[in-house]
């Protein structure tokens, strides 16, 4: 038999687990880098599968080495997200807790984290239950804080390199909202933007509202930025270029009344390309410096880029072969070609710290009866089945493609 077929045959005795445990993550979500209790869980699991277990910069790695061959990295994120729940679902999560900045939010798996780290468990149970058909090493790595890009590089930081076996090749996976549920999609390249956050304050002078000419009013520079910025996209950057500049945020005074000394804004940068995302932060320094000069700001504003995310760019050779091994299992009508993704992941900062190839690829979580909402938002709510099958087949089936031919290195 086929070693991804004879691994493979053993789902039905995962689902029940499966379906039970993402039940409880979906109840019990946990913000970024405060994964406690899923990384309990999840070192318990790994445990009893036969991995050796090791807790890395607040994530949890286990290692099941099955004789010689490559080494195969497949990684899934842990965290959720500080969004009220309203899918309506018996199982919806109701949690609040304190977030970092001490405030008390509500908690939610709205991007289906709880999927990835269940469909990933489910596949490090049945490459462990079928060690007799495969050879080489699984690395099931799980990852916290990708939503604040946080989380793979404090495992990278905690010595992740030096603590498990390097890999020849390093896997991760995304439930979305296309293609359909029980199909996957990949592609070569660029398919998860490069991304940044950028905090700008600029300050101003405090006055009455009804002394306008006494004060420099931040309220209005800050407006006058924000209207400037939306520039940068439609005249400074190509046409052919992707490209992304939004303000998510401006925060300034606490009274109709009152002038305040200073504004806040939070922007988000995206592209495909380092070189257009340089191309925006220089942009964003230049237009905000002019136009504090033009208002006669009493001091320079101070920016500063957080949460920083890597281009997603699957390998060529790599990707080839993920994606035969797909259309082999799933057969053609099931595999799709993944069109860019604007959304931004920290996955490729592990690959990149070993110096090795990857492969990224979406899988759908709504089914044709469903309305697909987006990820982040409040109603996210992927269809339970075939989306947990359809994770732990396509992360078996990737990894197989490498474990499956013992002693065969990653091609490169």
């Amino acid at each position: 038999m086929d070693p991804r077929e004879h691994v493979l045959a053993g789902l039905g005795d995962v689902t029940s687990w499966q379906e039970e445990l993402y039940v409880r993550l979906h109840q019990e979500p946990e913000l970024s880098m405060q994964e406690t209790r899923t990384a309990a869980e999840v070192t318990r699991r790994l445990a009893s599968f036969g991995y050796e277990v090791l807790q890395v910069g607040g994530g949890v790695v286990g290692v099941l080495r099955n004789g010689p061959g490559p080494v195969v990295l497949f990684r899934a994120d842990m965290d959720a997200l500080p969004v009220r729940e309203a899918t309506g679902l018996p199982y919806a999560s109701t949690r609040t807790v304190v977030d970092h900045d001490g405030a008390t939010v509500p908690v939610m798996h709205a991007c289906g984290h709880d999927v990835h780290v269940v469909a990933a468990l489910g596949a490090a149970c049945l490459l462990a239950e079928r060690r007799d058909t495969w050879s080489g090493t699984h690395v099931a790595l799980f990852q916290p804080g990708e939503e604040t890009a946080a989380g793979a590089h404090s495992m990278v930081e905690d010595g992740l390199v030096d603590k498990v076996p390097r890999p020849d090749v390093a896997f991760g996976q995304h439930v979305l909202t296309e293609p359909a549920a029980g199909e996957v999609a990949i592609a070569a390249g660029p398919v998860l933007s490069t991304g940044a956050c950028v905090r700008v304050k600029v300050f101003g002078r405090g006055s009455h509202g009804s002394m306008p000419h006494l004060g420099v009013d931040p309220v209005v520079l800050g407006a006058s930025i924000v209207t400037r910025l939306q520039t940068v996209v439609a005249r400074e950057v190509a046409p052919g270029d992707f490209a992304v500049l939004t303000v998510g945020s401006l925060q300034a005074g606490t009274k109709a009344n009152i002038i305040p000394d200073d504004a806040t804004l939070l922007l988000n940068l995206r592209a495909y390309d380092l070189t257009v995302r340089d191309r925006l932060r220089a942009a964003i320094e230049r237009i905000v410096h002019a136009e504090c000069d033009a208002s006669g700001c009493p001091r320079p504003p101070e920016i500063e880029l957080y949460e920083t995310y890597p281009l997603t760019d699957n390998d060529t050779e790599v990707t080839a072969r993920v994606t035969a091994a797909f259309v082999d299992h799933f057969g053609e009508h099931r595999v799709r070609h993944l069109d860019p993704v604007t959304a931004s992941e920290d996955f490729s900062v592990i690959p990149d710290a070993f110096g090795v190839p990857y492969a990224y690829w979406g899988f759908g979580g709504f089914t044709a009866d469903q309305e697909p909402v987006p990820n982040h938002n409040p109603g996210f709510a992927p269809a339970m089945q075939p989306t947990l099958a359809t994770g732990t087949e396509a992360a078996v089936t990737a990894v197989l493609a490498w474990l499956g031919r013992p002693a065969v290195s990653a091609d490169r």
